[in-house]
Protein backbone atom coordinates (compact mmCIF):
# COMPACT_ATOMS: atom_id res chain seq x y z
CA UNK A 1 0.00 0.00 0.00
CA UNK A 2 1.05 3.54 -0.39
CA UNK A 3 2.00 5.92 1.81
CA UNK A 4 -1.05 7.82 1.21
CA UNK A 5 -3.12 4.74 2.02
CA UNK A 6 -1.32 3.87 4.92
CA UNK A 7 -1.87 7.49 6.82
CA UNK A 8 -5.95 6.79 5.61
CA UNK A 9 -5.68 3.73 7.39
CA UNK A 10 -4.32 4.68 10.35
CA UNK A 11 -6.29 7.79 10.51
CA UNK A 12 -9.50 5.54 10.67
CA UNK A 13 -8.69 3.58 12.97
CA UNK A 14 -7.69 6.07 15.35
CA UNK A 15 -11.25 7.98 14.81
CA UNK A 16 -12.81 4.03 15.13
CA UNK A 17 -11.20 3.63 18.42
CA UNK A 18 -12.26 7.28 19.62
CA UNK A 19 -16.06 6.61 18.60
CA UNK A 20 -15.83 2.95 20.62
CA UNK A 21 -14.44 4.78 23.82
CA UNK A 22 -17.30 7.50 22.99
CA UNK A 23 -20.07 5.03 22.34
CA UNK A 24 -19.14 2.69 25.06
CA UNK A 25 -19.51 5.68 27.36
CA UNK A 26 -23.10 6.62 25.83
CA UNK A 27 -24.36 2.68 26.28
CA UNK A 28 -23.33 2.44 29.68
CA UNK A 29 -24.67 5.70 30.84
CA UNK A 30 -28.16 4.69 29.47
CA UNK A 31 -27.94 1.05 31.03
CA UNK A 32 -27.66 -0.35 27.78
CA UNK A 33 -26.03 -2.96 28.54
CA UNK A 34 -26.60 -5.28 25.53
CA UNK A 35 -26.08 -2.76 23.10
CA UNK A 36 -22.56 -2.37 24.74
CA UNK A 37 -21.54 -6.09 24.65
CA UNK A 38 -22.30 -5.83 21.21
CA UNK A 39 -20.29 -2.38 20.59
CA UNK A 40 -17.16 -4.66 21.91
CA UNK A 41 -17.47 -7.89 20.22
CA UNK A 42 -15.27 -7.27 16.97
CA UNK A 43 -12.92 -4.69 18.84
CA UNK A 44 -9.26 -5.33 19.34
CA UNK A 45 -8.46 -6.50 23.00
CA UNK A 46 -5.95 -3.71 22.94
CA UNK A 47 -8.61 -1.49 21.85
CA UNK A 48 -10.81 -1.89 24.47
CA UNK A 49 -8.40 -1.68 27.03
CA UNK A 50 -8.19 2.01 25.79
CA UNK A 51 -11.67 2.41 26.03
CA UNK A 52 -11.91 0.84 29.31
CA UNK A 53 -9.65 3.17 30.82
CA UNK A 54 -11.28 6.07 29.00
CA UNK A 55 -14.28 5.71 31.06
CA UNK A 56 -14.83 6.83 34.58
CA UNK A 57 -14.25 4.78 37.27
CA UNK A 58 -17.79 3.78 38.05
CA UNK A 59 -18.29 2.41 35.02
CA UNK A 60 -14.24 0.55 34.29
CA UNK A 61 -15.57 -2.84 36.02
CA UNK A 62 -19.20 -2.48 34.66
CA UNK A 63 -18.05 -2.46 31.19
CA UNK A 64 -15.14 -5.49 32.48
CA UNK A 65 -18.09 -7.44 33.65
CA UNK A 66 -19.21 -7.77 29.75
CA UNK A 67 -16.49 -9.56 28.46
CA UNK A 68 -15.88 -13.20 28.21
CA UNK A 69 -13.53 -14.63 30.54
CA UNK A 70 -10.83 -15.60 27.14
CA UNK A 71 -11.86 -11.91 26.03
CA UNK A 72 -11.42 -10.39 29.23
CA UNK A 73 -8.10 -11.82 30.34
CA UNK A 74 -6.68 -10.77 26.70
CA UNK A 75 -7.84 -6.74 27.86
CA UNK A 76 -6.62 -7.01 31.21
CA UNK A 77 -3.13 -7.65 30.33
CA UNK A 78 -3.39 -4.33 28.19
CA UNK A 79 -4.96 -1.98 31.21
CA UNK A 80 -2.75 0.31 32.92
CA UNK A 81 -1.54 -1.02 36.14
CA UNK A 82 -3.94 1.64 37.81
CA UNK A 83 -6.92 0.16 36.25
CA UNK A 84 -5.98 -3.16 36.86
CA UNK A 85 -5.49 -2.52 40.65
CA UNK A 86 -8.66 -0.63 40.62
CA UNK A 87 -10.70 -3.60 39.22
CA UNK A 88 -9.14 -5.75 41.41
CA UNK A 89 -10.36 -4.37 44.50
CA UNK A 90 -13.74 -4.64 43.16
CA UNK A 91 -13.72 -8.35 41.88
CA UNK A 92 -15.05 -11.28 43.52
CA UNK A 93 -12.64 -13.82 44.73
CA UNK A 94 -13.06 -16.05 41.87
CA UNK A 95 -13.31 -13.87 39.66
CA UNK A 96 -9.99 -12.30 40.17
CA UNK A 97 -8.06 -16.04 40.75
CA UNK A 98 -9.57 -16.62 36.98
CA UNK A 99 -7.95 -13.27 35.53
CA UNK A 100 -4.52 -13.74 37.39
CA UNK A 101 -4.50 -17.43 36.87
CA UNK A 102 -4.46 -17.31 33.33
CA UNK A 103 -2.54 -14.25 32.69
CA UNK A 104 1.55 -15.38 31.21
CA UNK A 105 3.71 -15.06 34.15
CA UNK A 106 5.53 -12.18 32.58
CA UNK A 107 2.41 -9.74 32.76
CA UNK A 108 1.18 -11.10 35.81
CA UNK A 109 4.54 -10.39 37.35
CA UNK A 110 4.75 -6.65 36.12
CA UNK A 111 0.66 -6.66 38.36
CA UNK A 112 2.35 -8.26 41.06
CA UNK A 113 5.29 -5.63 41.06
CA UNK A 114 2.63 -2.57 41.06
CA UNK A 115 0.35 -4.16 43.98
CA UNK A 116 0.77 -4.15 48.06
CA UNK A 117 2.57 -7.13 49.44
CA UNK A 118 -0.63 -8.50 51.25
CA UNK A 119 -2.54 -8.18 48.11
CA UNK A 120 0.73 -9.95 46.08
CA UNK A 121 0.47 -12.66 49.07
CA UNK A 122 -2.84 -13.48 48.94
CA UNK A 123 -3.25 -13.66 45.02
CA UNK A 124 -0.02 -16.10 44.73
CA UNK A 125 -2.16 -18.64 47.28
CA UNK A 126 -5.11 -18.39 44.65
CA UNK A 127 -3.18 -19.57 41.67
CA UNK A 128 -2.86 -22.98 40.78
CA UNK A 129 0.48 -24.73 42.03
CA UNK A 130 2.11 -24.62 38.01
CA UNK A 131 1.51 -20.74 37.69
CA UNK A 132 2.51 -19.95 41.31
CA UNK A 133 5.64 -21.94 40.65
CA UNK A 134 6.19 -19.97 37.08
CA UNK A 135 5.56 -16.73 39.17
CA UNK A 136 7.68 -16.77 42.26
CA UNK A 137 10.38 -18.05 39.86
CA UNK A 138 10.20 -14.55 37.98
CA UNK A 139 10.02 -12.61 41.30
CA UNK A 140 12.86 -14.04 42.74
CA UNK A 141 15.00 -11.93 40.19
CA UNK A 142 16.00 -8.65 40.15
CA UNK A 143 13.76 -5.93 38.83
CA UNK A 144 14.31 -5.19 35.19
CA UNK A 145 16.21 -7.97 34.56
CA UNK A 146 15.97 -10.93 31.85
CA UNK A 147 14.46 -13.12 34.61
CA UNK A 148 11.88 -10.79 36.04
CA UNK A 149 10.35 -9.97 32.11
CA UNK A 150 10.77 -13.96 31.06
CA UNK A 151 8.15 -16.11 30.28
CA UNK A 152 8.92 -19.71 31.08
CA UNK A 153 5.82 -20.38 28.70
CA UNK A 154 7.78 -22.12 25.93
CA UNK A 155 8.45 -25.94 24.01
CA UNK A 156 11.39 -27.30 25.10
CA UNK A 157 12.66 -29.94 22.70
CA UNK A 158 15.27 -32.64 23.09
CA UNK A 159 18.01 -33.51 20.63
CA UNK A 160 17.00 -37.15 19.97
CA UNK A 161 13.79 -36.17 19.17
CA UNK A 162 12.47 -36.49 15.43
CA UNK A 163 10.63 -34.51 13.34
CA UNK A 164 7.24 -36.30 13.54
CA UNK A 165 7.28 -36.28 17.50
CA UNK A 166 8.85 -32.62 17.93
CA UNK A 167 4.94 -31.68 15.78
CA UNK A 168 3.04 -34.04 17.79
CA UNK A 169 4.40 -32.29 21.31
CA UNK A 170 3.82 -29.02 18.95
CA UNK A 171 0.25 -29.87 18.99
CA UNK A 172 0.15 -30.54 22.82
CA UNK A 173 1.72 -27.87 24.29
CA UNK A 174 0.92 -25.01 21.93
CA UNK A 175 -1.88 -23.72 23.46
CA UNK A 176 -0.54 -23.63 26.46
CA UNK A 177 2.68 -21.88 25.27
CA UNK A 178 3.36 -18.40 24.58
CA UNK A 179 6.21 -18.86 22.28
CA UNK A 180 5.71 -21.30 19.58
CA UNK A 181 7.53 -19.93 16.56
CA UNK A 182 11.14 -20.82 18.03
CA UNK A 183 11.66 -24.24 19.43
CA UNK A 184 14.91 -24.99 21.99
CA UNK A 185 16.91 -27.42 22.14
CA UNK A 186 18.28 -29.01 25.16
CA UNK A 187 20.62 -31.89 26.84
CA UNK A 188 19.64 -34.30 29.26
CA UNK A 189 20.69 -31.63 31.88
CA UNK A 190 18.78 -29.10 30.07
CA UNK A 191 21.30 -27.19 29.05
CA UNK A 192 20.48 -25.25 25.86
CA UNK A 193 21.65 -26.84 22.68
CA UNK A 194 20.19 -25.20 19.69
CA UNK A 195 16.86 -23.64 18.14
CA UNK A 196 14.78 -25.11 15.37
CA UNK A 197 12.86 -23.22 13.65
CA UNK A 198 8.88 -24.09 12.64
CA UNK A 199 9.66 -23.43 8.91
CA UNK A 200 13.08 -26.17 9.05
CA UNK A 201 10.41 -28.49 11.24
CA UNK A 202 7.88 -28.43 8.12
CA UNK A 203 10.80 -29.12 5.43
CA UNK A 204 11.81 -31.75 6.94
CA UNK A 205 11.34 -35.58 6.72
CA UNK A 206 9.27 -37.13 9.52
CA UNK A 207 12.61 -39.54 10.83
CA UNK A 208 14.66 -36.28 10.73
CA UNK A 209 16.28 -35.93 14.47
CA UNK A 210 16.79 -32.42 15.78
CA UNK A 211 20.45 -32.92 16.27
CA UNK A 212 20.76 -32.71 12.34
CA UNK A 213 18.60 -29.82 11.55
CA UNK A 214 18.80 -27.64 14.67
CA UNK A 215 20.94 -23.89 14.80
CA UNK A 216 23.52 -24.30 17.38
CA UNK A 217 24.76 -21.05 17.27
CA UNK A 218 22.06 -19.69 19.36
CA UNK A 219 21.65 -16.04 20.69
CA UNK A 220 20.61 -16.23 24.17
CA UNK A 221 20.76 -13.59 27.56
CA UNK A 222 21.37 -14.67 31.26
CA UNK A 223 18.74 -14.20 33.21
CA UNK A 224 20.47 -11.22 35.22
CA UNK A 225 20.63 -9.13 31.91
CA UNK A 226 19.59 -5.69 32.41
CA UNK A 227 16.15 -5.76 30.34
CA UNK A 228 17.64 -2.72 27.99
CA UNK A 229 20.58 -4.78 27.03
CA UNK A 230 17.64 -7.48 25.88
CA UNK A 231 15.85 -5.76 23.72
CA UNK A 232 19.19 -4.26 21.97
CA UNK A 233 19.71 -8.03 21.59
CA UNK A 234 16.21 -8.56 19.89
CA UNK A 235 16.61 -5.26 18.14
CA UNK A 236 20.06 -5.91 16.77
CA UNK A 237 19.05 -9.76 15.75
CA UNK A 238 15.83 -8.93 14.43
CA UNK A 239 14.51 -12.07 16.64
CA UNK A 240 10.90 -12.49 17.58
CA UNK A 241 11.63 -13.71 21.05
CA UNK A 242 15.50 -14.97 22.81
CA UNK A 243 16.08 -17.43 25.05
CA UNK A 244 17.21 -16.67 28.98
CA UNK A 245 19.79 -19.35 31.02
CA UNK A 246 21.16 -19.30 34.18
CA UNK A 247 24.66 -19.43 35.22
CA UNK A 248 24.34 -22.86 34.67
CA UNK A 249 23.49 -22.13 30.88
CA UNK A 250 20.31 -24.04 31.69
CA UNK A 251 17.36 -22.43 29.81
CA UNK A 252 14.79 -20.92 32.05
CA UNK A 253 12.66 -18.87 30.26
CA UNK A 254 12.02 -16.70 26.96
CA UNK A 255 11.92 -12.88 26.18
CA UNK A 256 9.28 -12.35 23.49
CA UNK A 257 9.17 -9.11 21.63
CA UNK A 258 6.15 -7.49 22.97
CA UNK A 259 7.57 -7.15 25.93
CA UNK A 260 10.76 -5.67 24.48
CA UNK A 261 8.60 -2.93 22.80
CA UNK A 262 6.91 -1.98 26.83
CA UNK A 263 10.72 -1.66 27.60
CA UNK A 264 11.53 0.41 25.40
CA UNK A 265 8.93 2.47 25.41
CA UNK A 266 9.06 3.01 29.24
CA UNK A 267 12.80 3.42 29.17
CA UNK A 268 12.15 6.03 26.06
CA UNK A 269 9.86 8.16 28.55
CA UNK A 270 11.63 7.76 31.29
CA UNK A 271 14.71 9.15 29.13
CA UNK A 272 12.83 11.99 27.68
CA UNK A 273 11.16 13.11 31.58
CA UNK A 274 15.05 12.98 33.21
CA UNK A 275 15.84 15.37 30.50
CA UNK A 276 12.80 17.84 31.41
CA UNK A 277 13.97 17.17 34.97
CA UNK A 278 11.23 15.15 35.99
CA UNK A 279 11.02 12.30 38.35
CA UNK A 280 9.72 9.20 36.64
CA UNK A 281 8.89 5.94 38.78
CA UNK A 282 6.52 3.98 35.89
CA UNK A 283 3.24 5.22 36.23
CA UNK A 284 1.09 7.33 33.85
CA UNK A 285 2.23 10.90 34.71
CA UNK A 286 -1.39 12.08 33.07
CA UNK A 287 -3.41 9.76 35.48
CA UNK A 288 -1.14 10.73 38.79
CA UNK A 289 -2.42 12.83 41.43
CA UNK A 290 -1.68 16.68 41.03
CA UNK A 291 0.19 16.76 44.29
CA UNK A 292 2.52 13.45 42.87
CA UNK A 293 3.07 15.33 39.68
CA UNK A 294 4.07 18.79 41.66
CA UNK A 295 6.59 16.78 44.01
CA UNK A 296 8.27 14.93 40.86
CA UNK A 297 9.21 18.33 39.35
CA UNK A 298 10.17 20.11 42.48
CA UNK A 299 13.11 18.44 42.92
CA UNK A 300 15.20 19.68 40.07
CA UNK A 301 13.06 23.23 40.14
CA UNK A 302 14.67 23.83 43.04
CA UNK A 303 17.95 23.38 42.26
CA UNK A 304 17.83 25.43 38.99
CA UNK A 305 16.00 28.48 41.76
CA UNK A 306 19.13 28.15 43.89
CA UNK A 307 21.16 28.78 40.63
CA UNK A 308 19.63 31.50 39.85
CA UNK A 309 20.69 32.85 42.89
CA UNK A 310 23.91 31.82 42.80
CA UNK A 311 24.00 33.98 39.07
CA UNK A 312 22.23 36.79 40.81
CA UNK A 313 24.63 37.00 43.56
CA UNK A 314 27.52 37.13 40.57
CA UNK A 315 25.75 39.25 38.98
CA UNK A 316 24.91 41.85 42.05
CA UNK A 317 28.89 41.68 42.59
CA UNK A 318 29.89 43.18 39.47
CA UNK A 319 27.44 46.27 40.24
CA UNK A 320 30.58 48.67 39.85
CA UNK A 321 31.07 47.15 35.94
CA UNK A 322 27.45 47.81 35.66
CA UNK A 323 27.09 51.26 37.01
CA UNK A 324 29.35 52.27 34.39
CA UNK A 325 27.63 50.19 31.64
CA UNK A 326 24.38 49.18 32.77
CA UNK A 327 23.68 47.95 28.86
CA UNK A 328 25.67 45.08 29.69
CA UNK A 329 22.45 43.79 31.96
CA UNK A 330 20.43 43.37 29.14
CA UNK A 331 22.33 40.66 27.09
CA UNK A 332 22.78 38.25 29.81
CA UNK A 333 19.56 36.02 28.99
CA UNK A 334 20.98 35.74 25.47
CA UNK A 335 24.31 34.27 26.29
CA UNK A 336 23.21 32.07 29.46
CA UNK A 337 19.88 30.86 27.31
CA UNK A 338 21.67 30.21 24.00
CA UNK A 339 24.64 28.86 26.16
CA UNK A 340 21.67 26.17 27.94
CA UNK A 341 20.42 25.45 24.71
CA UNK A 342 23.83 24.24 23.14
CA UNK A 343 24.80 22.21 26.35
CA UNK A 344 20.98 20.58 25.90
CA UNK A 345 21.88 19.50 22.43
CA UNK A 346 25.25 18.27 23.33
CA UNK A 347 23.58 16.15 25.93
CA UNK A 348 20.58 15.04 24.49
CA UNK A 349 22.88 13.36 21.15
CA UNK A 350 25.43 11.79 23.94
CA UNK A 351 22.88 10.17 25.76
CA UNK A 352 21.00 9.09 23.13
CA UNK A 353 24.25 7.70 21.61
CA UNK A 354 24.80 5.98 25.05
CA UNK A 355 20.91 4.33 25.19
CA UNK A 356 21.82 2.94 21.38
CA UNK A 357 25.31 2.00 21.43
CA UNK A 358 25.85 4.76 18.59
CA UNK A 359 29.83 5.33 20.02
CA UNK A 360 30.70 2.30 20.28
CA UNK A 361 33.76 3.03 18.21
CA UNK A 362 34.68 6.54 19.80
CA UNK A 363 36.58 7.33 23.40
CA UNK A 364 34.58 9.55 25.53
CA UNK A 365 37.99 11.72 25.09
CA UNK A 366 36.66 11.73 21.25
CA UNK A 367 33.19 12.50 21.43
CA UNK A 368 33.53 15.18 23.52
CA UNK A 369 36.40 16.92 21.24
CA UNK A 370 34.02 16.73 18.51
CA UNK A 371 31.02 18.31 20.44
CA UNK A 372 33.90 21.04 21.81
CA UNK A 373 34.65 21.80 17.70
CA UNK A 374 30.69 21.65 16.93
CA UNK A 375 30.57 24.34 20.04
CA UNK A 376 33.40 26.43 18.15
CA UNK A 377 31.59 26.39 14.93
CA UNK A 378 28.37 27.48 16.49
CA UNK A 379 29.78 29.59 18.92
CA UNK A 380 31.64 31.35 15.56
CA UNK A 381 28.74 31.76 14.00
CA UNK A 382 26.24 33.12 16.73
CA UNK A 383 28.93 35.24 18.22
CA UNK A 384 29.00 37.30 14.70
CA UNK A 385 25.23 37.35 14.36
CA UNK A 386 25.00 38.38 18.47
CA UNK A 387 27.72 40.89 17.86
CA UNK A 388 25.98 42.89 15.13
CA UNK A 389 22.82 42.60 16.66
CA UNK A 390 23.99 44.04 19.76
CA UNK A 391 25.71 46.75 17.96
CA UNK A 392 22.19 47.50 16.49
CA UNK A 393 20.45 47.49 19.42
CA UNK A 394 22.88 50.25 21.34
CA UNK A 395 25.52 51.39 18.85
CA UNK A 396 28.57 50.31 20.86
CA UNK A 397 31.07 48.31 19.64
CA UNK A 398 33.38 47.46 22.86
CA UNK A 399 29.84 45.88 24.22
CA UNK A 400 29.24 44.31 20.96
CA UNK A 401 32.51 42.81 21.10
CA UNK A 402 31.99 41.76 24.76
CA UNK A 403 29.23 39.90 23.61
CA UNK A 404 30.09 38.28 20.79
CA UNK A 405 33.25 36.92 22.38
CA UNK A 406 31.85 35.78 25.51
CA UNK A 407 28.90 33.68 23.09
CA UNK A 408 31.68 32.03 21.92
CA UNK A 409 33.63 31.02 24.53
CA UNK A 410 30.21 30.13 26.50
CA UNK A 411 29.23 27.75 23.48
CA UNK A 412 32.48 26.33 23.84
CA UNK A 413 31.86 25.48 27.52
CA UNK A 414 28.48 24.39 27.11
CA UNK A 415 29.18 21.93 24.22
CA UNK A 416 31.72 20.29 26.70
CA UNK A 417 29.70 19.91 29.59
CA UNK A 418 26.85 18.73 28.10
CA UNK A 419 29.16 16.03 25.84
CA UNK A 420 31.51 15.47 29.34
CA UNK A 421 29.19 15.41 32.08
CA UNK A 422 26.89 12.36 30.56
CA UNK A 423 29.54 10.10 31.05
CA UNK A 424 31.03 11.61 34.32
CA UNK A 425 27.61 10.69 36.18
CA UNK A 426 27.53 6.97 34.18
CA UNK A 427 30.82 6.32 35.56
CA UNK A 428 29.61 7.44 39.22
CA UNK A 429 26.60 4.74 38.66
CA UNK A 430 24.49 7.76 38.00
CA UNK A 431 21.39 8.18 35.39
CA UNK A 432 23.41 10.39 33.10
CA UNK A 433 19.66 11.88 31.70
CA UNK A 434 18.43 12.85 35.01
CA UNK A 435 21.59 14.31 36.23
CA UNK A 436 22.69 16.02 33.03
CA UNK A 437 20.41 18.78 32.49
CA UNK A 438 19.90 20.51 35.61
CA UNK A 439 23.84 20.68 36.62
CA UNK A 440 24.87 21.66 32.76
CA UNK A 441 22.25 24.94 33.46
CA UNK A 442 24.05 25.47 36.54
CA UNK A 443 27.38 25.47 34.83
CA UNK A 444 26.27 27.60 31.95
CA UNK A 445 24.58 29.73 33.85
CA UNK A 446 27.38 30.47 36.72
CA UNK A 447 30.26 30.21 34.51
CA UNK A 448 29.12 31.87 31.76
CA UNK A 449 28.07 35.16 33.39
CA UNK A 450 31.55 35.25 35.09
CA UNK A 451 32.84 34.88 31.02
CA UNK A 452 30.76 37.49 30.08
CA UNK A 453 31.72 40.13 32.56
CA UNK A 454 35.75 39.10 32.85
CA UNK A 455 35.35 39.99 29.07
CA UNK A 456 33.60 43.13 29.23
CA UNK A 457 35.93 44.55 31.92
CA UNK A 458 39.20 43.70 29.76
CA UNK A 459 37.36 45.03 26.68
CA UNK A 460 36.01 47.83 28.52
CA UNK A 461 39.05 48.77 29.95
CA UNK A 462 36.82 48.88 33.11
Amino acid sequence: MNEDGTLIQSNSRSELRQLVCSQLQLLLEQSNLEGAKALLVPVQPVDIAEAIESLPESMQVIAFRLLSKEEAIAVYEHLDSTVQQALIEKFKQQEVREIVDQMSPDDRVKLFDELPAKIVRRLLEQLSPEERQNTALLLGYEEDTAGRIMTPEYISLKETFTVNLTLERIRRLAITSEVVYYLYVTDASRHLAGIVSLRELVLSSPETTLDEIMTRDVVYVNTNDDQEEVAKIIQRYDLLAVPVVDKEQRLVGVVTVDDVIDILQDEATEDIYALGGVQSDGENYFQTSIVTVARKRVVWLLVLLLTNTVTGTIIKSQVHVLEKMAILTAFIPLLTGTGGNVGAQSSTVVIRGLNTDDMKDLTTKEVVIREMLAGVLLGLMLGTLATIWAYWLQGNWSVSLSVGISLVAIAILASVAGSALPFLFRSLGLDPALMSAPFITTAVDVVGVLIYFSIARTILGI
